[in-house]
């Protein structure tokens, strides 16, 4: 007997739960490293955001939440290295892999939101510009500059750098790329730089920086105070421009979309695998991205009856694995089946002869009404009775039925063919000529039934 409890044990909250899985990561070496970048990226935040105060400055707030975004790629990088040190349950059958791509696309959302507000605040200031103080304007821009090519150079964001390759490139990439060529075909050393793409958090960066120094410079030697609120559009634009690709590519993948670059590569395993030996069918495959860079994928194969099916299922995982590291293969034999066709005898006690109402028919000569060549009944030279039901005919008197009992006839009967000779030892082939048995049809379940009686003469 095992221990009863009394009391069900308590679940921890959900503060509970996080905190211990933050010690989970916060025992891993490697995540220290970014917690110290964390705890620096907090107090650097809480610097800018009063010295947008005190500068009244709209741009330096518009560069100032791409530092907030800084902590919120550390705080991806946190929840990878979680990833990796979790393994998968029975409730999170594929691994826990989603939770970097949701964290991904929370939060270029999240960026993208904050140029929102920034393009709305900007929107407002151009009805009435404030005056900007410049003191503390160019040093919050290299300070914020400083520190957020430093978190990017020096933390090794997986999800983060995947994203930012795997993604269309943004307008602003194309607009240097474009002018990256025109200098890499003056000074050929620089092509391994600024091509073939920049770096879209790096570039955003040396951007955003920049059009703070022009602000600076234009707000000192004119007092043009416009052209901070210039800036931050500027800013805000940029940063939209360089998260939607980001934010697009993890909502596909939360989605659960097939990735368009590998489309051409599963056709032709997909072909190959049609072309395997025993393999008749490939049919319901559905594939589609599970993390970044890890696809998964299921798929029915139909194979002969005469296959092996751990041969076939070793064949097929070998093709597909090269690119679907999650694989689902259902394997199921040809289920067509010849139809056959058996003959079984009737029971003698089926029939109940005595049931059977009889209407009276003309005997006819079986003799002189066979066909010597066929061996089939002759058409008579004079047209046959017409028969009618509770409709009087030329040569037949209507018949009354008097017997309205019902019973369940034609239980195990053989309605296949029979042979001509049968039939005409019986006496079901002449109307009017019975042994022992009736003239019954092809339905089951029908109460009147027509024929001759055990004497061979009709029934009243």
């Amino acid at each position: 007997m095992g221990t009863i409890h009394l009391f069900r044990k308590s679940q921890r909250s959900l503060v509970g739960k996080l905190t211990h899985e933050f010690r989970l990561v916060a025992a891993d070496r490697r995540s220290w490293k970014i917690l110290l970048f964390g705890a620096i990226n907090l107090i650097c935040i809480g610097f800018l955001l009063m010295w947008c105060s005190s500068t009244n400055s709209i741009a330096l707030t518009a560069y100032t939440y791409l530092t907030i975004f800084d902590l919120f790629s550390l705080i991806t990088c946190l929840i990878s290295y979680w990833v990796m040190m979790k393994k998968p349950s029975p409730i999170y059958s594929f691994g826990f892999e989603r939770f970097e791509v949701l964290a991904v696309f929370a939060s270029t959302v999240l960026a993208q939101l904050g140029a929102l507000f920034i393009l709305k605040e900007s929107a407002e200031r151009f009805l009435e510009q404030p005056e900007i103080h410049t003191g503390r304007l160019l040093v919050g821009t290299f300070v914020a500059l400083f520190f957020n090519l430093f978190t990017m150079l020096s933390i090794k964001n997986k999800p983060f750098a995947y994203v930012s390759e795997a993604a269309s490139t943004s307008w602003l990439q194309e607009h240097v790329a474009d002018l990256s060529r025109s200098i890499c075909g003056i000074i050929p050393g620089l092509s391994s730089i600024f091509l073939p793409r920049m770096n879209p958090f790096v570039l955003i960066d040396i951007a955003g920086a920049l059009a703070l120094c022009v602000t600076y410079m234009l707000i000192e030697i004119n007092n043009y105070f416009a052209v901070d609120t210039a800036s931050a559009i500027a800013i805000a634009l940029m940063t939209f421009g360089t998260m939607y690709p980001m934010s697009v590519y993890s909502g596909k993948v939360l989605l659960q979309t097939t990735p368009p670059h590998v489309i051409g590569q599963l056709d032709k395993l997909l072909r190959e695998v049609s072309t395997l030996d025993g393999v008749l069918e490939v049919r319901n495959e559905h594939f589609w991205t599970l993390g970044f860079g890890t696809l998964a994928g299921s798929v029915h194969v139909r194979i002969r009856r005469d296959a092996n099916e751990q041969m076939v299922l070793a064949h097929v995982t070998n093709r597909l694995y090269t690119l679907v590291s999650t694989l689902t293969v259902q394997i199921f034999k040809d289920d067509w089946i010849r139809p056959t066709l058996s003959s079984v005898p009737i029971a003698n006690n089926i029939l109940n002869l005595s049931d059977h109402h009889v209407i009276p028919m003309p005997s006819l000569k079986a003799a002189d009404n066979l066909s010597p060549v066929t061996s089939t009944p002759a058409k008579p030279s004079i047209p046959p009775p017409e028969f009618s039901f509770n409709t009087p005919g030329k040569n037949v008197s209507p018949v009354i039925l008097l017997n309205t009992q019902t019973k369940p006839y034609g239980l195990g009967f053989n309605h296949g063919s029979a042979p001509y000779s049968s039939v005409l030892s019986q006496g079901l082939g002449i109307p009017g000529i019975g042994a022992a048995q009736g003239f019954r049809t092809g339905f089951a379940n029908v109460p009147g039934r027509y024929g001759t009686n055990a004497r061979g003469q009709p029934r009243p």
